[in-house]
């Protein structure tokens, strides 16, 4: 496949011009033209970078690339190692954020809503995400799915009833979403990190907080996305998760 036809195709299955970003969606650094293999993941670090060489990969495709909003511009240090081992090796790099996140079948956050058995019924179409449990469980029951599918434990900050039933959540840094978590009526609310206002807003306003993982939220729609283009296209595709804490 021609890398500019897999662009195309990705920039419109994701809708990225329906975004304001903080980052550049799409082709991020240039390499061969024919695509055949790619390794996909959450962060184009220069482990996962060395990872794609290692495979012989032609692209990667990341959740979170280059070229941030307020970052330095100069091509110096970590960002240098990293793109100069791109482009020696001749490795497209397709970042795609807010519009992972959004996908409404492979994005992060359905993708969550997938793992964690919840039906989506979010009253508008904004990131944040309100779903429904099939029936009410305890929230030490639902923190013990939550574990297991992300394979971490969350922080939990209690706040809400012992039996919940309904969810909001959002991946990644999106702590600041549990006011209109709030505003739901939501009983838990889940994100990747948390700040240290949020154990007041949980404790006050009668609702559990979910502190997941920045990371470990936002992993499934990446392999989601994988999964998609090797079934459309028959292209080789690899999921590597390079763990990380936060």
């Amino acid at each position: 496949m021609q890398i500019d036809a897999l662009v195309k195709y990705l920039n419109d299955f994701l809708q990225v011009a329906a975004f304001k970003d903080y980052t550049p969606n799409g082709l991020q650094v240039s390499g061969k033209q024919d695509v055949h293999t790619i390794v996909t993941g959450v962060t184009a670090c220069q482990a996962l970078i060395d990872a794609a060489i290692e495979q012989d990969a032609d692209a990667m495709i990341v959740h979170h690339g280059f070229f941030w909003k307020n970052e330095p511009l100069p091509i110096v240090g970590m960002k240098q190692k990293r793109i100069k081992s791109l482009l020696m090796n001749d490795i497209n790099l397709l970042g795609y954020h807010l519009p992972l996140d959004a996908h409404p079948q492979v994005g992060n956050n359905a993708q969550l809503a997938k793992q964690w058995g919840l039906e989506d019924i979010t009253p508008d179409s904004g990131l944040i995400r309100l779903g429904k449990l099939v029936e009410p469980v305890t929230i030490d029951r639902f923190i013990r799915r939550v574990e297991h599918t992300l394979q971490r434990p969350p922080l939990h900050l209690p706040g809400g009833p012992e039996k919940i039933n309904t969810v909001a959540w959002c991946s990644g840094g999106a702590q600041g979403g549990i006011q209109t978590a709030i505003d739901w009526q939501a009983d838990v609310y889940i994100s990747g990190e948390v700040s240290e206002q949020t154990t007041h807003l949980a404790t006050e306003s009668g609702i559990h907080y979910l502190a997941a993982g920045h990371h470990a939220t936002e992993t499934f729609g990446v392999e989601a996305l994988g999964q998609h283009l090797a079934q459309k296209f028959s292209l080789d595709v690899k999921f590597i998760n390079i763990p990380n804490p936060v």
